[in-house]
């Protein structure tokens, strides 16, 4: 989405009419969804027809295009001085820009800030039967628990290929992710260790599963897993499964039937698991990335609901050392560490952060200070007690069960 809403500014700043972006279905999903399938395209076009002028598809008249890519984090200045030069070019009619990922500079004035919060959470609206399928289940989590946490577990084999981190899985591991990696031909080898240190690497299920009941979320709570196929399968999900019993997700809660028209392409699953995230009481994820970061600018931008991420590099050295602490110790370590990455409403100072993470010049002071309020009355925003387990305590034999998963 940061790609689209980063694209209509683009043109907005070279005064240029806008091509519906296409999207990528070369990647190693091989998506062959367009925008249309996923986006309501004319919702689109209207809304932010007083900003951009947009169009469907270039006119058959337009011959001469010029492809080119975007230097990234490019400001407004950039694109006046290596873009806009680009039209003025005899002949020329159109302007490709390829691989359009953090092409434009995440601080932008407030007038693009609030053009980028117009597209993101108002222009781009998923079509209705996404939009009913996502609702649906939004429904059925509902009826299931009042009160539900929606996991993003990004621990698909592309992922874990891509991070250059090693989950112990030996030779045959190394081999899967090896044949993967092939697949970028400028993917550079990275040292794994190191990249555990910095804090780069996806917690494991069982992982993450500890760091939440670490934070006080009971064995008796609902979880929405949000993901695609999990490298390892039911094997690696044991160890949260055995903290969490109660764990759901899109293929379990809806029928085959019912999801057979989007199953066949990821983009739209997605879509579906985005929308459950996005209305669940609490959102956790597994890692920092792009939806991780999209949803919690979402939900801070509608009026603030928790969002949790995992503090990676701290967390490392902990998970190391958790056979020799106490269960009450190692919680109050995580819970120590985690100050900062509860998402709460001023945890993030104004100007900092990526954008999308953070939309402040979107948000009304007022709503800042009522979402505080929200969170000072009730720790968790709009989670009940219910959520949260009275007694923390993880029980030795639950421990001695865990340890058998991938560390």
């Amino acid at each position: 989405m940061c790609k689209i809403t980063d694209a209509v500014v683009a043109a907005y700043i070279l005064n240029a009419t806008l091509v519906i972006p296409k999207l990528d279905q070369n990647s190693y999903w091989k998506d062959t969804s367009n925008f249309s399938e996923i986006f309501d395209v004319d919702w689109f076009m209207t809304f932010l027809s007083k900003d951009v002028k947009i169009i469907k598809q270039l006119p058959e008249s337009v011959v001469k295009v010029i492809t080119t890519r975007v230097p990234r984090k490019c400001t407004p200045k950039c694109y006046e001085t290596r873009i806009l030069p680009i039209f003025n070019k005899k002949h020329v009619q159109a302007v490709q820009l390829t691989k359009f990922d953090y092409r434009l500079s995440n601080r932008l004035n407030t007038e693009l800030q609030k053009l980028r919060c117009r597209v993101n959470y108002h222009a781009l609206k998923f079509t209705d039967p996404i939009l009913e399928m996502g609702r649906k289940l939004v429904e059925r989590m509902r009826l299931k628990s009042k009160h539900f946490v929606a996991l993003h577990l990004r621990f698909e084999s592309d992922m874990l290929a891509f991070s250059g981190c090693y989950y112990g899985g030996g030779e045959g591991e190394m081999k899967d992710f090896g044949v993967i990696r092939k697949r970028w031909k400028t993917l550079h080898m990275k040292n794994p260790d190191k990249e555990r240190r910095q804090g780069r690497c996806p917690l494991t299920p069982e992982e993450v599963g500890l760091m939440l009941r670490a934070l006080g979320f009971g064995n008796d709570v609902h979880i929405y897993v949000a993901s695609g196929e999990i490298y390892g399968g039911e094997e690696t999900l044991a160890p949260l499964r055995a903290l969490f019993p109660n764990l759901h997700s899109k293929e379990t809660i809806a029928s085959k039937e019912e999801l057979a028209a989007l199953s066949s392409y990821s983009s739209r699953m997605a879509a579906l698991d985005f929308i459950v995230c996005d209305e669940s009481d609490v959102f956790s994820t597994n890692n920092n990335g792009n939806m991780a970061r999209m949803l919690s600018g979402r939900r801070r931008y509608f009026g603030h609901k928790p969002t949790i991420r995992p503090n990676a590099k701290k967390l490392y050295k902990l998970f190391l050392n958790r056979d020799n602490m106490t269960w009450e110790e190692f919680a109050l370590q995580v819970r120590k560490f985690q100050i900062g990455f509860m998402g709460e409403p001023n945890e993030v100072q104004l100007g900092r952060g990526e954008f999308h993470e953070n939309p402040f010049p979107c948000i009304c002071k007022n709503s800042e200070a009522s979402a505080a309020e929200n969170i000072s009355s009730q720790s968790w925003g709009s989670v009940s007690d219910e959520l949260f387990s009275e007694d923390d305590e993880l029980y030795s034999s639950e421990l001695d069960y865990v340890e058998d998963g991938i560390q």
